[in-house]
């Protein structure tokens, strides 16, 4: 046999493949999933305006005597009012902030505030402005266990600063605040105390009974222990904290003292300011839109007992709801209609 060579194996064909010069790109086409989701997100962007439509008529002999009863009210006062309740939404941010140790952006933060306000006027005990903010926590990469933790932690300083406000105002004005009237007797003191170790004791019997929720709550506290820890070792964290949550009833306080000095009520500041502590705190925790109905009824008693004629009394209440409710309400159900359509919750 003779020797293979090179020659006798087939050479390879070198025929060049055609490259187009420039390959179209087409759009991609929207899933299913896309197209089911659009008028989802199109009815979500609607709903809060039909519920406040919704709101709006279920009460509107509320809406007809304010305009009436604000008609004659000094215009300065009530734009002073306006005001002090933007300021609200600044003071609710800053404490949004210091709950959470990452940095949120301040545009889309105090954005989320707004619409956070329409929607507590709308589900009660502030689930509204919870669901939103929780939301608006999530879209900006925060886990559901820390923005837990925070909302959480939200909640527990806000009494608490609130608390310490009236034993302020107490210490400083001791024989100025009528205040014989305004504690509770013994027998309320005892029902809210029953109360209380109820709902404690409920809370430890479902922790330890259904197991499946025994893990996520422990990892909730163990998560919001942390995360308190390391914001009170930050000076910044602290006083956003703790002065957001003060300045936000404050601010509060100072649209009702707006309010009634431009209807004439000649009461003073501190008084009015105090009354207003009292009863957000007396009765801020009935689940109530907004606190709307305890707490107006608390409000107008407070500044009755501080010795304001009921009609002004009334009509400072009212005055101080179109403010802080119905002012805003249209724009921040626009805010968070628009903010569903930007996916921004």
């Amino acid at each position: 046999m003779s020797p293979l060579q090179l020659d006798d194996f087939p050479k390879p064909s070198l025929t060049p493949i055609p490259i187009p010069a420039q390959a179209s790109v087409s759009a991609p086409t929207p899933t299913p999933t896309r197209r089911r989701q659009r008028p989802l997100r199109w009815a979500l962007s609607l709903l809060p305006l039909l519920l406040i439509g919704a709101y709006a008529a279920f009460d509107w002999p509320t809406v007809h005597d304010s305009a009436v009863r604000l008609a004659g009210a000094d215009l300065w006062w009530l734009l002073a009012g306006t005001v002090f309740n933007i300021l609200c939404w600044m003071a609710a941010s800053v404490t949004r902030q210091g709950a959470l140790p990452e940095r949120l952006p301040p545009g889309p933060l105090l954005a989320s505030q707004f619409a956070a306000g329409a929607a507590n006027h709308v589900l009660p005990a502030g689930l509204g402005a919870h669901a939103v903010t929780l939301r608006f926590l999530q879209k900006q990469g925060i886990s559901i266990p820390r923005a837990t933790a925070s909302l959480a932690l939200y909640s527990l300083v806000k009494p608490v600063a609130k608390t310490l406000l009236i034993l302020a105002f107490l210490v400083a004005f001791p024989g100025t605040l009528r205040i014989g009237q305004l504690v509770p007797d013994a027998e309320t003191l005892t029902v809210a105390a029953i109360g209380i170790v109820c709902a404690l004791a409920a809370a430890a019997l479902l922790l330890t009974a259904v197991r499946p929720l025994r893990r996520p709550l422990l990892d909730c506290l163990n998560t919001a222990l942390t995360d308190a820890r390391l914001l009170h070792a930050r000076p910044v964290r602290v006083l956003q904290l703790w002065g957001g949550a003060a300045a936000f009833p404050l601010l509060q306080a100072c649209v009702l003292a707006s309010v009634g000095s431009s209807l004439g009520l000649e009461l003073p500041w501190v008084h009015v300011i105090f009354a207003y502590l009292a009863a957000s705190a007396a009765v801020g925790a009935v689940p109530s839109p907004g606190g709307i109905g305890p707490v107006d009824a608390a409000l107008v008693f407070t500044l009755v007992v501080f010795g304001a004629p009921m009609v002004l009394a009334t009509g400072t209440v009212i005055g101080f709801r179109v403010i802080t409710v119905w002012l805003p309400l249209l724009p921040g159900a626009l805010v968070l209609s628009g903010m569903v359509r930007r996916k921004m919750l």
